[in-house]
Order: structure tokens, then sequence, then C-alpha cells
């Protein structure tokens, strides 16, 4: 093609079913963006939103190889609109990549643009610093560190165990850079909490309820690494279930509780719904089995393929199908040696996945894999996936939700270009709008 600007303009030209925005956005969480200084934070004591390292790093170096960016953080977010491409907004997760052919950067009057090839195309917004990211805990902690907020301010993020009990190369997955990100912030000197205490959660949602009058803040999600035996005395189901009881008791209703934790058996996903959870990604990864396999090796070793996806099947049952909604990681399909070859290959079993669970009424989503340099897949394929697998398997993903008439599921914002904020893939960028009018 000779330059990204052309494999973009001719993706969108084959594929015009699939929302220009989305064919950025994809683009952007695959290979990353770089950003001038102009265009950095002043961290926490900044007009900006930083990054906050919600849990994997989403970068394409090292702290010590992103030069200021780690110093003076990017936005956690852009927004991109306009252009000469028209694109309605479009709000992106930042992936940060020095070397990327995309690059953020002010122009002579101040204004921030997305450039490609050199060339300006399209407007770029930054998150405001939300003014509960300008109170601390008691204890001096920032909400930022406890309980970051991301889409755009609709999500809060609680990361409540920053490592995984999935450890070393034989138990890893392969595309997973959690410990590693925890140790590269540690080293850096930054706070980064490793078990999160229940009352300095609750605290930072205190301060985020206190001061979101705009009810911006719509759900939460419980997350952190797999658990194998216990934490601080207690199994999966019981460690994070206890943070989902504590925030039910002390803000009811407030908001949409989610949690991503492992496959578990009936009872353990029983224990989820009566401590208030309402939602349970018990996320699968990637479909293929030999690739599940190879990937996932703890998951594997401790639980199996197939007993996973019955587990999936079975927490319909307590949850109710259309609030079970497993994530996989979009691309590592292609990952060399062990990946497809072809983008018609990693489509068809991607699909076939898709097909399994939406026939059961469950909806999957998906992240665009980041691919990180610390970790295997991601030092072997520091390209990702091609661009192409990522806009076909978004029209593969509508195309599939239509034939079983399903719609977007819940928890995440708005659907449709131009009002979507779910972040970290375009899935939701690409379904049909509820309402005509974009989200302020």
């Amino acid at each position: 093609m000779g330059s990204r600007t052309a494999l973009v303009e001719d993706l969108m030209e084959r594929f015009p079913h699939v929302p220009r925005e989305a064919v950025f956005k994809e683009d952007l969480l695959r290979g990353g963006v770089a950003f001038d200084p102009s265009a950095l934070s002043d961290n926490e004591g900044g007009e900006v939103k930083p990054k906050s390292y919600f849990i994997f790093s989403f970068d394409h170096g090292t702290l010590p190889e992103l030069g200021e960016a780690a110093l003076r953080r990017p936005p956690e977010e852009i927004i991109l609109t306009g252009g000469p491409y028209d694109l309605r907004r479009t709000v992106v997760s930042v992936r940060v990549n020095p070397s990327s052919p995309y690059r953020v950067a002010a122009n002579e009057d101040g204004v921030l643009g997305l450039y490609l090839d050199g060339k300006r195309i399209s407007d770029v917004g930054v998150p405001p610093m939300p003014e509960y990211y300008r109170h601390t805990l008691a204890n001096g902690k920032s909400v930022m560190e406890v309980a970051p907020t991301i889409q755009w301010g609709y999500l809060i993020y609680l990361t409540v165990f920053r490592v995984c009990q999935y450890f070393g190369a034989k138990e890893e997955c392969q595309y997973c850079d959690i410990n590693h990100n925890w140790r590269q912030h540690k080293a850096a000197g930054r706070p980064y909490t490793g078990v999160k205490d229940v009352d300095e959660v609750l605290e930072a949602l205190e301060i985020i309820n206190r001061y979101d009058t705009a009810k911006a803040s719509t759900a939460y999600t419980l997350t952190g690494g797999a658990i194998t035996s216990k934490l601080q005395g207690r199994d999966e189901a019981d460690f994070y279930g206890m943070y989902a009881k504590a925030i039910e008791e002390h803000f009811p209703g407030r908001w949409i509780g989610k949690v991503v934790a492992q496959a578990l058996p009936k009872d353990d996903v029983q224990r989820f719904k009566d401590y208030g959870v309402q939602i349970y990604h018990p996320n699968y990864e990637v479909w293929d089995r030999r690739l599940f396999e190879l990937y996932c090796p703890g998951k594997e070793r401790y639980v199996g393929r197939d007993e996973w996806h019955k587990r999936i099947l079975d927490s319909a049952e307590i949850f109710g199908a259309r609030n079970v909604i497993p994530n996989f990681v979009a691309g590592v399909e292609m990952a060399a040696p062990s990946g497809f070859t072809t983008v018609d290959e990693a489509i068809a079993s991607t699909t076939e996945g898709l097909r399994f669970f939406m026939s059961h009424g469950i909806t999957p989503r998906f992240t665009t894999w980041c691919p990180e340099p610390t970790t295997p897949l991601g030092k072997a394929n520091p390209q990702g996936a091609p661009l192409e697998y990522h806009i076909r398997l978004l029209q593969a993903y509508r195309q599939t939700m239509e034939d079983f008439g399903l719609s977007s599921p819940p928890g995440y914002g708005p659907p449709g270009a131009g009002n979507a904020v779910f972040s970290v893939s375009s899935f939701m960028d690409s379904l049909p709008a509820d309402e005509p009018t974009a989200v302020s």
C-alpha cells in the first residue's frame, strides 16, 4: 500500500458498512499512538485526566522506553472528531507507541489534532480532570490510584488485586502483562497498590459520588488477577464478592455492578449474584481449542477449555443470558508462531465462537489486542494482528448478533458511531445506535 493512510482508506472502501470511525479506532488500538510533548498531561496536577494504567500497561513499550510520556502521562483517552473524514465523536483508549505513524500534537494555535503520515486527520479532545480526582483519601492516596474512571467517566475500574496467581511461563496467559505492569510501576516508584483495602475503595467511591454531580459514572467493574488458591483467606468468589457486597450496602443502586473473574462453578457464581453483582464477565480469551491451550496454560490447567465454556453457559442460569458477557482478546488468533496465518481462518474460528455463545443468548464482547512487548506474544508480534482482521471482525460480530436477534449488551453505555464510550474496542461503535443524537 505504501502508507498507512492508503491501507486505512482501502479498508474503508472495501468495508463500507463498518463505520469509518471504527477503522481509525481499531488501528489506534492495535498499533498505538505517539504523543508530542505538547499533547502530554501534567499528571494529577494538571487540567487533563491522565492515563491511570488501570490494569494492563496497554503500551507498546516499557515505561523506560516511553521517554517523556513516562514522566508526563498522556491522557487516559482521546476523542476524535471532524477532519477530512468528517469523523463522528469517537472515544479511544490511549496506547502509547513512540514509533506509531499516528501522532497527537498541537498546531500553532495550540489546538490538538491527530496526524497520520504527517497529515492532520481529525481534531482531538482530551478528558478534563474530573473534580473527584482533585481530592485524596484520608491516608493521602489518590482517587485515580484506588478507583480510576475510564470510558469518558462512564466506568469506575476497580482492579482490587493488581497481580495474578497464574504466574510464570507455564501459567501466565501469553498476551497478558498484568504482572509485569505491577513490577514496572513499583520499579518506577509509582503508587500501585497490590491489594486494595475495602474501606479505601468505599472512601474513593464516596468522593466520586459526592463530586460526580452529573452522575456520569454509571457502572463499576471489580477485577484483578486470577485467584487459584486463597487470597487473604478467601477464594475468588468471596474475595471479589466482598467488595461488591460492601459497595451495594453503602451505595445501593448507585452504579451497575460488574465483576470480571474466572469461569467459576455455579455455587460460586451464585455468591456473586447474592453479593449484588449484576453483570458477570467470565472471559474466554480465545475460541480455538489449540490456541486456548497454548495461550492460556494456567486456565487450561486449572479449569480447562470445555469446563470453562460449560461454566459460562451455567452462569446464564444465575444471571440471565443477557447479563453474562465474556470477553475475548481480538487479534491473538493471528499471533505467530502458532496462530492462524490468514484472516479468513481467524475470522471463521472467532465467528464459530460467537455463534456458539450467541445461540445461547450470551453476547460476548472483545478487547482489541495490544501487543505489549514484555509478553511472549507481544514480543513475537510487535505489529499485532492485521487491521483487516479487526475490521472484518466488527462486520462478523454485528452480523452474528443480527442472526440471533440480540442487541447491545448492558453496562457498556450507548451503542452506535458518535455515541459509544467503550474505549478498548470498537464493537459498541459498530452496533446500531439506540438514539440518533450523540452523547454530551
